[in-house]
């Protein structure tokens, strides 16, 4: 069992959830204005952990037989036999329930929004089959996160924490678009739906900067909705520094360094925005 588990923990990459907890993190010291209770915060990573952890597992198993036809992905642990089905279930099983552990111990709407959470993030692994807007609604999923963990905070919707919601959207969206350029082959074989499939890559690509253009305008507007200093100016230069080395990094007919633009950047860029702006509130505080 401990095999199966660390097997499964390795095929959703759990370390990858470094990619939204911090700005779910951010959404809550948005919240507080500061540093929010220990034990808020502590409930939002389980949540975090918990829902991506269910995602990523559920994606795995509607995604099986893909994934032993793509040569890209058919080592992974479920087509390569090394972790069986009903493990895999179990899994998401138990990782769905310490989400609604999680948003139940946060406050009341947290909890009644919770389902609505779970079903978005479990109906997702469906929508390459019908729509190349799947990227958006992933973004989707992600983008419920740091408006989930201001809801803990303040128990209530506010405009903050959309922008800040629509940031992480965007960018959620313009990186796997990226991310699917290595799969447009086999998506045009498959019948699976992207934007690279539908596009082409290159203009796929173009339609990943034209949202990551959107993103830095978003996170000029956080800024001055947040009432944010130097250090936020800082976090924000920094990010967009890093989706412009994105974009050169990937080229339409060059792909082969698409893993370093996707995997650093985007776990930098998470924790650059939530250093800064933690900072920032941090001494606006003092």
């Amino acid at each position: 069992m401990l095999k199966s588990l660390r097997t499964t923990l390795e095929m959703i990459k759990i370390e990858h959830t470094l990619f939204a907890l911090p700005f779910a993190l951010l959404g809550a010291f948005l919240a507080a204005s500061g540093i929010p209770p220990l034990g808020k915060l502590f409930w939002i990573a389980v949540c975090m952990v918990g829902a991506r952890s269910a995602a990523m597992a559920f994606n795995r198993l509607v995604d099986e037989r893909y994934d032993a036809a793509n040569p890209r992905t058919r080592k992974r642990a479920l087509p390569a036999g090394l972790v069986s089905r009903r493990f895999v279930m179990a899994f998401t099983i138990i990782s769905s329930a310490v989400f609604l552990i999680g948003a139940a111990m946060l406050n009341r709407l947290t909890l009644l929004l919770s389902p609505v959470a779970l079903a978005s993030i479990l109906l997702y692994s469906y929508t390459k089959r019908f729509t190349a807007l799947c990227h958006l609604v992933l973004g989707w999923c992600l983008a419920m996160a740091p408006m989930g963990a201001w809801i803990a905070i303040r128990g209530e919707f506010e405009v903050l924490p959309l922008v800040l919601s629509a940031v992480v959207m965007l960018w959620t969206a313009g990186f796997d678009i990226i991310y699917s350029c290595q799969d447009y082959e086999f998506d045009l074989r498959t019948g699976l739906y992207s934007i690279p499939q539908r596009l082409g890559i290159a203009r796929a690509l173009w339609v990943s900067r034209a949202l990551h253009l959107c993103v830095f305008g978003l996170l000029v507007s956080l800024y001055w909705l947040a009432e944010l200093s130097w250090p936020g100016i800082v976090g924000i230069a920094l990010a967009a520094a890093l989706l412009l080395r994105q974009h050169w990094l990937v080229k339409a007919d060059d792909l082969s360094r698409l893993d370093t633009a996707f995997f650093s950047t985007n776990a930098l860029l998470s924790v650059i925005l939530f250093v800064a702006i933690g900072a920032d509130l941090l001494l606006r505080g003092q």
